[in-house]
């Protein structure tokens, strides 16, 4: 399962955690303006905006987990089981393969509105990339630093949700998910007043925030990095922003030995990666579950007229600074 949030200071940040049991040799990719992007059921477009994210690439081509391109533009595709559904060819639809989702959108959208716009007339088909990379049941944030939307593909179709906590989870589907804050609308960060009328003592810091959750499911997490991003305090500096950014997904980070995937498996789901993206200024900084210490790559410093991937392996392994 993952977690996607939007977060705006001075520029604008966006990012995900990737909680999976295993990994598909993911780097991070900057696909540049004339790298042709081929539609199984569109003609290739030629030309697009630039686009720098984390991808696993298979026979040249980019199966991006989230980017964001030249313009500003975010978006990142999470886990959704048991809810989506794609469908066949629809005529009078732009019909995209999900795993083409993310190139089709940031390639000519600089906004969210213009997202919407395109969200309209297209339609998610039920084409693998291949044999060996069959489709998984996903659903999408897309977000600038205005405004966040959620794009579900469900048996009811294709749904555009309004998105005012800026935060993604997973199942279920995005309306339940927010519904459910609901539960919490008492939670708080400065200390309430007692309720049982006699005198009560604030035993502990923090006790406006009791009841709320720490699991780590879907739900739990998107409760949490909700009230965490709502409540972040941070200042308009690059360091403070990405910082505080990589501090608010760490609320929700998954350790190795909590989350068994099938009981007996010995598989455990973690936080593979977590990722920041500076979309004003084009900067992906990314951390491993292995790889505390920040690395970033600037879009801006590849040839972004090029015809070829710029890829960067993920750097492994701590990195410890030794001060004796």
């Amino acid at each position: 399962m993952c977690t996607a949030v939007s977060f705006t200071t001075k520029d604008h940040y966006f990012g995900r955690n990737l909680d999976l049991e295993v990994s598909f040799g993911e780097q991070v990719v900057v696909t540049p303006r004339n790298f042709p992007l081929p539609y199984r059921c569109l003609p290739t477009q030629d030309t697009h905006l630039a686009l720098i994210g984390m991808a696993t690439v298979v026979d040249g081509y980019p199966l991006y987990y989230e980017a964001a391109n030249e313009r500003g533009l975010g978006m990142a595709g999470l886990n959704f089981p048991d809810n989506c559904r794609y469908f066949p060819q629809v005529e009078g639809k732009d019909n995209v393969t999900p795993f083409e989702f993310i190139p089709w959108v940031l390639g000519q959208c600089a906004t969210v509105a213009e997202a919407r716009a395109l969200l309209a007339h297209t339609s998610l088909v039920e084409i693998n990339f291949s044999d060996q990379f069959p489709l998984t049941p996903e659903h999408w944030m897309i977000a600038d630093r205005d405004e966040t939307i959620v794009v579900e593909s469900t048996a009811a179709g294709l749904t555009v949700y309004d998105d005012p906590v800026h935060v993604m989870t997973n199942s279920p589907t995005f309306d339940k998910q927010l519904f459910m804050l609901n539960n919490y609308r008492g939670l708080g960060t400065v200390p309430r007043e007692g309720t049982f009328g006699v005198d009560l003592a604030e035993y502990s810091r923090g006790m406006s925030t009791r009841g709320l959750p720490g699991g780590l499911d879907s739900a739990s997490r998107f409760a949490k990095v909700a009230f965490t991003r709502m409540n972040a305090v941070c200042g308009d500096s690059e360091s403070e922003s990405v910082s505080q950014f990589f501090q608010i997904l760490n609320s929700v980070n998954q350790q190795r030995g909590l989350v068994e995937v099938a009981p007996g498996s010995g598989k455990y789901e973690i936080t593979i990666y977590s990722s920041c993206i500076n979309t004003t200024a084009g900067v992906y900084y990314y951390t491993t579950y292995g790889n505390h210490q920040i690395t970033g790559v600037d879009m801006h410093h590849c040839d972004l007229d090029a015809a070829a991937l710029a890829t960067f392996p993920l750097v492994e392994g701590e990195q410890v600074n030794m001060l004796n």
